[in-house]
C-alpha cells in the first residue's frame, strides 16, 4: 500500500530522527573513525628533499654560444633524458647502496632488492619550476621523499652524485657510438673519392694536352673557347688564302694572254704592274713605242727609215716584255703552288681542331660528371671529418666535465609533506560521521507524517510479529528524493541490525 505525499522535514525533526536511530549512524561513523584514527597513530611523516639543478648543453655544439641550447625541443630532450637516467635502476640501486638500509630494515643482507628499488622509483621525482614545464627553462628540481628527514636529503645527494657520474658515461658511450660510426664514414668516403679520382685521373690522362682546354670550356660559362676561337681564325685564314689563290690565277690568266698578245697588258690590273715594277715600265715603254710608231706612221711611209727604226724599238719592247712576262707568270704560279699547299695546311690543321673539339664535346658530359663527384665526395669527406672532430671533442668533454650542476644543497623544509596526525583523524571522524548520516537517511524516512502503521513498523526495538502482512510492501521516500520500496519484513530485519 501507498502513503501520503513527504514533506521536508525542519531541523527538529532530524534531530528527532538521530536520537531515536542513534545506533544506526553511530556505529558506522565510530567504526571508521577508529580505523582512520588508527591509521594516524601509525601514519609516518613523509619528508621531501628538493634540489635545484642546472643543466647546459654542450660547448661544441651550440649555434647560439658555448652551453646554449639552440632550441627549446633540445634543452627539453635533454632534460627529459635527465629524468630517466635518475628513476633508471643502475643509479637507484647505487644510490639506496650507498645510504644504507633505513633503521627499520629486516634483511639488511638483500638491500637492496628490487622491491626497494621499486619503491625508490616512486619516490624520485624530476621537476620543472612551478608554472614552467621542460623545455622554458634550464632549471629543475630533484625531489626525493622519505620517511627520515635525513635519509631523505642523504638519497638526494646520493642519487645527484650517481644521475651526474651516470649521465656522463651516457655521453661517454653515446659519443664513442658516434665515434665508430663516423669513423667508417670517414673510411668510405676517403674510398668513395679515391675512387671518383682515379676515374678522373684516367680521364684526364687521356685527354693530354686538351686537358687545359677542358677545364677552361667547364669554367667559362659561355660555349667560346681557345680552341674553337683558333678554329675559327684557321677558317678566317683558309678563306683568305682563297682568296689571294683565286686572284692570282686570274693574274696569271691575264699574263698568259699578254704573253700571246702585250696589248692585253694594257687591262693588267694594278696589283700585277705594283708586283712587277719592270712590267710597268716596259708596259709604259711599250705604249710609248707604239705611240711613236703611230706618229711617223702618219707623217711618214711604211719604208722611212724612222718608221722601221720605231717598229724596231717597239719589236724589242716586247720581247723584253714577254720575257718578263714569262718571269712574272712564273713568280705567280710559285704564288699558287704555296697557296695550294698553305690552303692544304690550314685544311689539316682546321680537321685536326675540329677533331680535338669533337672528342672535347665527347669527353666534356663525362669530365664535368666526374668532377662534380670528386667535389661532393670532397665535401662530404670533409663535412664527415667535421663530424668527428666534434664527435671527438663530445667525448673529451663527457670525460673532463658535466653538464648538470646544483644550485644549491637538498633542503627538505621546515614541514613534512601531506596531512598531519591530527588532520588525517579529524577527517576520519567527518568522514565516518558523513557515512553514518548517510547510511541513516537512506534507510529511515524523513517524513514526518506517516501513518500509525508504519511508525510502528519502523520503530526500534520492535519485536511484534507480523506474519499476517510479511509482504506488505512500505514505500520510504529519503530526503533526496528517491523513492525506495521494501517489504516491512525488510525494514524490520534492516533497523533490528
Amino acid at each position: 500500500m501507498h502513503f501520503s505525499q513527504p514533506t521536508v522535514p525542519g531541523p527538529r525533526e532530524i534531530f528527532q530522527l538521530l536520537r531515536e536511530h542513534v545506533v544506526l549512524w553511530l556505529l558506522p561513523a565510530a567504526a571508521i573513525s577508529a580505523a582512520i584514527g588508527l591509521y594516524a597513530v601509525f601514519h609516518e611523516s613523509t619528508w621531501e628533499a628538493s634540489q635545484a639543478v642546472i643543466v647546459r648543453n654542450e660547448a661544441f655544439s651550440a649555434e647560439k654560444g658555448p652551453g646554449k641550447f639552440s632550441y627549446p625541443e633540445e634543452m627539453k630532450t635533454v632534460q627529459e633524458t635527465i629524468l630517466e637516467v635518475a628513476r633508471g635502476r643502475g643509479v637507484l640501486e647505487a644510490a639506496l647502496a650507498e645510504v644504507g638500509p633505513p633503521s627499520d630494515c629486516d634483511d639488511t643482507e638483500a638491500w637492496p632488492s628490487d622491491e626497494d628499488i621499486d619503491d625508490a622509483r616512486e619516490n624520485v621525482e624530476i621537476v620543472p619550476p612551478k608554472g614552467a614545464e621542460f623545455g622554458t627553462t634550464e632549471v629543475f628540481y630533484l625531489n626525493v621523499k622519505d620517511a627520515d628527514r635525513a635519509r631523505a636529503v642523504a638519497m638526494n645527494e646520493a642519487i645527484f652524485k650517481r644521475l651526474r657520474d651516470r649521465f656522463m658515461l651516457l655521453r661517454d658511450a653515446k659519443a664513442q657510438s658516434v665515434i665508430d660510426e663516423l669513423t667508417k664514414t670517414v673510411r668510405l668516403a676517403k674510398a668513395d673519392l679515391d675512387e671518383a679520382t682515379a676515374a678522373l685521373s684516367v680521364t684526364e690522362r687521356r685527354l693530354g694536352g686538351d686537358l687545359a682546354e677542358l677545364r677552361s670550356m667547364q669554367e667559362m660559362a659561355s660555349s667560346d673557347s681557345a680552341l674553337r676561337r683558333s678554329g675559327e681564325e684557321i677558317r678566317a685564314q683558309i678563306r683568305a688564302n682563297a682568296a689571294v689563290e683565286k686572284e692570282n690565277r686570274e693574274l696569271l690568266a691575264v699574263v698568259t694572254a699578254a704573253q700571246k698578245d702585250p696589248r692585253y697588258l694594257v687591262s693588267a690590273p694594278n696589283q700585277l704592274l705594283k708586283s712587277h715594277d719592270s712590267l710597268r715600265r716596259l708596259k709604259d715603254g711599250l705604249i710609248d713605242a707604239q705611240l711613236r710608231t703611230d706618229a711617223l706612221l702618219g707623217i711618214m711611209s711604211a719604208d722611212h727609215p724612222k718608221v722601221r727604226t720605231a717598229q724596231v724599238t717597239e719589236e724589242e719592247i716586247a720581247g723584253d716584255l714577254r720575257e718578263e712576262l714569262a718571269v712574272a707568270r712564273q713568280g705567280i704560279e710559285l704564288e699558287l703552288r704555296i697557296c695550294r699547299q698553305k690552303h692544304d695546311l690550314l685544311e689539316e690543321q682546321l680537321a685536326k681542331a675540329v677533331e680535338r673539339l669533337e672528342n672535347l664535346t665527347e669527353v666534356r658530359a663525362e669530365y664535368a660528371n666526374q668532377t662534380a663527384s670528386a667535389k661532393h665526395r670532397i665535401v662530404l669527406l670533409e663535412r664527415a671529418e667535421a663530424n668527428l672532430s666534434e664527435a671527438r671533442s663530445a667525448l673529451a668533454g663527457a670525460k673532463a666535465a658535466s653538464l648538470i650542476s646544483r644550485i644549491d644543497s637538498p633542503d627538505t623544509g621546515s614541514r613534512p609533506v601531506g596531512p598531519s596526525r591530527g588532520a588525517i583523524a579529524l577527517g576520519g571522524v567527518v568522514g565516518g560521521l558523513l557515512a553514518g548520516f548517510g547510511l541513516l537517511f537512506l534507510v529511515v524516512p524523513l517524513n514526518p507524517r506517516t501513518s500509525s502503521t508504519s511508525t510502528l513498523l519502523v520503530a526500534v526495538g520492535h519485536r511484534r510479529r507480523v506474519s499476517q502482512f510479511p509482504e506488505t510492501v512500505v514505500e520510504t521516500r529519503p530526503r533526496i528524493g528517491v523513492g525506495c520500496r521494501m517489504t516491512v519484513t525488510q525494514a524490520l530485519q534492516t533497523l533490528a541490525g
